[in-house]
């Protein structure tokens, strides 16, 4: 029986604001490439993903300033890449300056699923949680969006001195719902820190698809909005 349902943040509970694949097909127009947002939204998930995918080997903090920002030159690439064009590394670095021109100031928003989604897990008295890479700022920004109060609990690599995918980040939000791993499910959108991390500590994960780019994911249940989950809480 489901007791806890736990969170991942970014792309699952909130996105940018202004978001990303706006100011990323502006940047991109002002390149001289037109391409249509919904490409650039799965450009984006496709590329994050291989970034992710990087982290989980070895954190941005364990790398040096320099191989840092080679490694958003490639992540800027890949995004480019797969929106269609055809990206060296100059046009990245063009890319990557523009981009944080226009995101000064970018603050967090919630999806709009995020809050009804939540009062219907407290409404059926269920242990709610968060679980983030954000290593400071995440209670304010919880508090500044209006949804700490319907949190339990809110873990960051700080408090568990690990990140995801480290089995321990979960493992101390199990500790601080109170309940059994099979008593718990963890929704997140990335594969490696989110599906496997919580799959190693014992948790069943759903795969939350916003931008439906993988129609094909099969290793664990996969929704497209956090409506979704009243099906999985039996």
């Amino acid at each position: 029986m489901i007791k806890a349902v736990i969170f991942d943040w970014f792309s699952t509970l909130a996105h940018y604001d202004p978001p990303r694949e706006q100011l990323q097909a502006q940047v991109l127009r002002e390149l001289g490439f037109n391409v249509i947002r919904t490409n650039i939204q799965r450009a984006l998930v496709l590329a994050d993903r291989d970034l992710y995918a990087e982290f989980s080997e070895l954190s941005l903090e364990g790398r040096s300033p320099e191989e840092q920002i080679q490694t958003f030159i490639r992540h800027q690439q890949g995004i480019m890449t797969r929106a269609g064009v055809d990206a060296d590394t100059v046009l990245a670095e063009k890319a990557i300056a523009r981009l944080q021109e226009m995101g000064a100031g970018r603050r967090f928003a919630l999806y709009d699923d995020v809050i009804p989604t939540i009062r219907m897990l407290k409404e059926r008295r269920l242990i709610t949680g968060l679980i983030t890479n954000i290593r400071r700022g995440i209670h304010e920004i919880c508090q500044e969006l209006g949804l700490e109060p319907y949190l339990d609990f809110i873990i960051s690599p700080a408090e568990a001195g690990a990140d995801k995918p480290n089995p321990a980040i979960f493992q101390l939000a199990l500790e601080r719902a109170g309940v059994e791993a099979d008593d718990a499910i963890y929704i997140g959108d990335q594969y490696l820190q989110d599906m496997v991390g919580a799959r190693n500590a014992g948790i069943a994960p759903i795969l939350i698809d916003r931008f439906n780019v993988s129609p094909e994911f099969t290793d664990a249940p996969r929704i497209l909005s956090l409506t979704e989950l009243i099906t999985y809480l039996e």
